[in-house]
């Protein structure tokens, strides 16, 4: 299986319009002007996923007040997003890509290892996308545990 192509610093962001929690459509160009964090990961609310969120949720004040705005994309549908948000009192949008098309431009769908398996699935991995549209930071395969605290550091945040 072949590993998708992965964005580097300088790239210009994939473009994406995906509906949200409640199914509304937001769109990367929604952000242009401002620096926005896009965070794709597995599943909503299992227990890693929990942690990032929750993190991410805990940090909005501070990563909001640098001029970072926060999405999370994974695969499931609204209705389980609107689950997710509303347990865990997130208060960023998550947006919906069943069909990992988004994952996929991103090279956040692919090839991983778990359990020692290679398995196909959602590579975790966080990207910063400046005020131009362009890629200014882009992390695979983080942890969910701690990475915020690691963004935060990397961003002087």
């Amino acid at each position: 299986m072949p590993q998708n192509p992965r964005l580097e610093v300088g790239d210009v962001a994939p473009p994406f319009s995906l509906p949200d929690a409640d199914g509304n459509i937001v769109n990367l160009s929604d952000y242009k002007g401002r620096k926005v964090i896009v965070y794709f990961y597995p599943a909503a609310s299992t227990p890693g996923c929990t942690k990032q969120a929750c993190d991410f949720r805990n940090n909005l004040g501070e990563l909001n007040g640098a001029g970072l705005d926060v999405v999370g994309i994974s695969p499931d549908k609204p209705a389980k997003l609107t689950k997710f948000r509303d347990a865990e009192e997130l208060t960023f949008p998550l947006l919906s890509d069943p069909d990992r098309e988004v994952l996929t431009a991103w090279g956040a769908y692919g090839e991983k290892m778990m359990y020692g398996k290679t398995v196909k699935g959602v590579i975790r991995s966080t990207f910063v996308v400046d005020e131009l549209g362009k890629i200014a930071l882009a992390q695979y395969n983080v942890r969910a545990t701690g990475h915020v605290a690691k963004l935060r550091r990397d961003l002087s945040v």
